[in-house]
């Protein structure tokens, strides 16, 4: 993976914008400078960026006309913007729309310096995050799952037509056929990826402590209980939860259980 470090400098004043550049790059960064926000889209269109840093009020595409482009184009460049003292509650309102920051005039360059430095390490967290689902995604892509029978076949037909479904899914078959591998290719290529896939294993986990470990529990709820604890139900939210071995679990977290698959509620315990 590379690691991205370039910055865009978006300013319509050529003396604003050409000292800015000079700091920048003595600071270290790579700095490509423009003049007009239609300049900047150009630029956004041909090349990756870690960092845009640019002025809010340009003649024509303006700082926001920026943001709103990175922020639907690149998730893992960061944005921020300059601005006049007068202008700052416009500012930070722009960062309600995904601005890292703003700074206003004239600028502290020690400042801009400290902000720079920061954004540049959330973006760096941000691609590598990107990356590593991507690398998730290809690791449990269906072509990793291997199998030329008839039942494979068909085990690969149901698989791309339920990919995409918000559905409660029963996957059988016996111990070290791949159950867990098929749940994770369902997560993984499906539309709840970029959210968590929990496991956990019924079997393995004593009777008396599968109801909070699945379901959660509020302080008090028994000896040792000192705080409120999510459950795997609702730290899954919005992802996935693999049940493995559920046939183990006791007929009264069963019935539970079904609760929670046609209300799609959970009570903590307690």
């Amino acid at each position: 993976m590379k690691e991205l470090t370039d910055i865009l400098l978006v300013d319509d004043e050529p003396n604003n914008r050409d000292a800015l550049s000079l700091l920048l790059t003595g600071a270290g960064y790579h700095v490509d400078a423009v003049g007009t926000g239609e300049e900047a889209i150009r630029q956004l269109n041909q090349t990756p960026y870690a960092i845009v840093v640019t002025d809010l009020f340009l003649p024509g595409v303006s700082g926001i006309d920026i943001l709103k482009k990175v922020k639907s184009d690149a998730p893992y460049t960061n944005v921020i913007l300059i601005t006049g003292n007068a202008s700052a509650e416009t500012a930070v309102e722009a960062m309600k729309e995904g601005a890292f920051d703003y700074i206003t005039k004239p600028v502290d360059f020690e400042k801009l310096k400290i902000l720079v430095a920061k954004a540049m390490e959330k973006s760096r967290l941000v691609a590598e995050n990107l990356y590593l689902r991507q690398q998730l995604r290809g690791r449990y892509s269906f072509d990793n799952i291997i199998g030329h029978s008839p039942a494979m076949q068909k085990v690969f037909s149901r698989l791309e037509k339920i990919v995409h479904t918000d559905s409660t899914i029963l996957i059988l078959g016996e111990s070290g056929t791949g159950k867990e591998l098929v749940a994770r290719a369902i997560h993984y290529n499906g539309n709840r990826r970029n959210k968590p896939f929990i496991d956990i294993h019924c079997g393995a986990i004593p009777a008396e402590l599968l109801e909070s470990e699945l379901f959660g529990h509020v302080r008090g709820a028994f000896t040792g209980a000192v705080a409120d604890k999510p459950g795997k139900f609702e730290l899954a939210n919005g992802g996935t939860i693999f049940l493995d071995e559920i046939g183990t679990m006791p007929m009264h977290l069963q019935m539970k259980l079904l609760r929670v698959l046609q209300e799609q509620e959970i009570e903590r315990v307690g």
